[in-house]
């Protein structure tokens, strides 16, 4: 079994008097698919947060590739990106332009940036036609490739998938789902995806970790490649996540 490349270790979060994460622990091993499912008060951006080292945990330990996340950005730079809910693309720059910027972050040289950022947004099949166009140009679900194509461009350890295919169309978000399970499973990379939408879960995980608030792990669901391909299995899991999550209000 690999090792852990996530790993939370009794975290605790607090703002003020509020309790974001309580005693969570959890590790995700490399090349793991994990999805952390919750509804509003879940503790899910919060966790998000402490995994991109953006705030720290009030207790307990947050390693990313076995680092601190809030103290070691430089060893850490490259390691993780995040593909969010709304695209965040720069409306000045063309979708192959928006893909580049991570590449120039990283002082990537002119001509390896382009033929990188043409080679992912193929990999995300955004047709070459739409790769020279800006945002506006573009529907809901080719502005998501372009984002996903941005993040993976860098070559990170880490995906977070942040609600990425919840502002999508249901059959956009089927298609974009499997594209993305496909091209993540192919790079063999980690993966952690947060979402309020069980059928994302089911659809994608290896692992679900089913939050309550305050951010604690209410269950937890392995999923096999035969699960996520069988459509009776989807939809009994999707059963009973949706049972547990409204046990949890009863």
């Amino acid at each position: 079994m690999s090792s852990p490349i996530i790993s939370l270790t009794w975290v605790t979060k607090r703002f003020k008097h509020q309790l974001a994460v309580d005693d969570l622990s959890f590790a995700v091993r490399s090349g793991e698919i994990v999805t952390l499912l919750g509804q509003t008060g879940a503790g899910k951006s919060t966790i998000m947060h402490l995994i991109l080292g953006q705030i720290a945990p009030s207790e307990g330990t947050v390693r990313v590739d076995g680092h601190d996340p809030v103290r070691d950005t430089k060893q850490l730079r490259g390691t993780v990106a995040v593909s969010f809910q709304s695209d965040r693309l720069i409306p000045w720059r063309t979708a192959r332009q928006n893909v580049e910027l991570g590449l120039e972050i990283l002082r990537q040289p002119k001509a390896r940036r382009a033929a990188l950022a043409t080679e992912w947004l193929t990999r995300v099949k955004l047709d070459p036609m739409h790769h020279d166009k800006y945002p506006h140009q573009l529907s809901g679900g080719m502005r998501q490739r372009v984002s996903l194509a941005r993040a993976m461009v860098i070559d990170p350890h880490v995906v977070l998938l942040d609600e990425s295919f919840s502002q999508l169309d249901p059959v956009t978000s089927r298609t974009l789902r499997a594209d993305v399970l496909a091209l993540v499973k192919q790079l063999r990379k980690t993966c952690i995806l947060i979402t309020h939408r069980i059928e994302d879960a089911v659809e994608m995980s290896d692992r679900v970790l089913v939050l309550m608030p305050p951010g604690r792990i209410h269950t937890e669901i392995e999923l096999t490649d035969t699960m996520r391909a069988d459509p009776a299995q989807v939809a009994a899991n999707s059963e009973r996540i949706a049972a547990e999550m409204a046990g949890m209000h009863v």
